[in-house]
């Protein structure tokens, strides 16, 4: 007889962005500044630092973005750069320009120019940033429906 498997509801998505110990306060103020952030809470490591450590007393903060959220994680086995792993982070506005601006105002650096139509992601506008910590942020118009190809 065949067994039943226990059906599993997810509630959330939430990544995780690892960032080094002496850095995760500086990322979360980062993000708030760059992207209008919301911290939601935050964890403190156990046990705080002593004031000889000189690090901030985070283990992870949680920030909400766009209806979304994120943990940014205290881990010293993070890399100092992130290259060619296969993820990027996705923003949507409607103003792909100021999005940008404000992001490198605060520390990101673009990553080529903005593209748009059949060259951007389902034909709006796309831009990139790399943040301080080597996340990579594609700043995009809202998203048209994309096209279904068949085979």
């Amino acid at each position: 007889m065949a067994q039943q498997q226990a059906q599993v509801k997810f509630t959330a998505v939430k990544p995780q962005l690892m960032v080094k110990t002496p850095k995760a306060v500086d990322a979360v103020n980062f993000y708030k500044s760059a992207f209008g952030a919301v911290e939601a809470g935050r964890s403190a490591c156990c046990p705080p630092p002593t004031a000889e450590q000189n690090l901030p007393n985070i283990l992870c903060a949680q920030l909400e973005l766009a209806g979304c959220s994120f943990v940014v994680y205290n881990d010293d086995s993070a890399p100092e750069k992130i290259e060619g792993i296969g993820n990027q982070l996705c923003l949507e506005t409607d103003d792909v320009e100021a999005a940008i601006s404000k992001a490198v105002s605060t520390g990101a650096v673009v990553e080529g120019e903005i593209t748009e139509g059949g060259g951007a992601c389902c034909g709006g506008r796309v831009g990139k940033v790399k943040d301080p910590y080597g996340y990579v942020w594609l700043i995009c118009s809202p998203s048209n429906k994309c096209a279904t190809v068949e085979a």
